[in-house]
């Protein structure tokens, strides 16, 4: 596809174009996205003709909660920023769906293994096509079929929320902890939103439940 710089100043000059995909929705996860934003940026007319979508079918068919979910994207292809945007969706109860190319499935299953804990999954492969699979199954599980069975096709994985009871017990185990550490960085000097965010981080809590309990507790510093 022309970069949308290269097509924006056609389209100004009064030509129409049809942005079409052979895969997918345009502008998912796709290089069309620029060109929406560039039209909507410039005035110009921009409408939609439905057509298929990974995102909704994979949801539709994986039999897990769709009353609300976030779609993710891909996950980056750094370590680093991977598993920061894992930890990010820690405490997400909507159900949670990533798109994911088969030579970075293994990792990024083991990644959200180690940062999710082990919770229910679909993999969704090859949809509308002649190998489409749907595979329902736990991040635990997925990881051995997959080290004996090297994935093919492109993925969209569909992922369990978390569950609000163990988080709520997991935060519950976290406040003695919390109250220490709120009460060590406020003798340190540190500010609020400094001390909250840094207890939040080093006991992996939501930064408003740490937020919270400092003003409950602040007087009695």
């Amino acid at each position: 596809m022309e970069s949308a710089a290269v097509i924006l100043p056609r389209l100004l000059g009064g030509e129409s174009c049809a942005l079409v995909s052979d895969a997918g929705m345009p502008a998912i996860s796709d290089p069309g996205e620029e060109l929406v934003r560039l039209c909507g940026e410039h005035g110009i007319t921009v409408s939609a003709a439905p057509g298929p979508s990974a995102v909704i079918t994979a949801l539709a068919m994986s039999g897990l909660p769709t009353q609300r979910f976030t779609f993710e994207g891909f996950l980056s292809t750094s370590n680093k920023s991977r598993k920061e945007h894992l930890e990010t969706l820690r405490h997400e109860h909507r159900t949670i769906v990533l798109y994911e190319a088969p030579h970075k499935l293994l990792t990024t299953l083991k990644d959200m293994l180690s940062v999710l804990g082990d919770r229910k999954i679909v993999l969704a492969r090859e949809l509308t096509k002649k190998f489409e699979e749907y595979r329902r199954t736990t991040l635990s599980q997925a990881i051995e079929y997959y080290e004996e069975t090297p994935p093919k096709g492109e993925f969209v994985l569909i992922l369990s929320g978390a569950d609000p009871e163990e988080l709520k017990q997991e935060y519950l185990a976290a406040l003695p902890d919390a109250e220490e550490l709120l009460r060590k960085y406020s003798a340190e000097g540190m500010r609020a939103k400094e001390l909250t965010r840094r207890v939040a981080d080093e006991l992996k809590q939501p930064r408003r439940e740490i937020y919270d309990l400092y003003l409950k507790i602040k007087d009695t510093f």
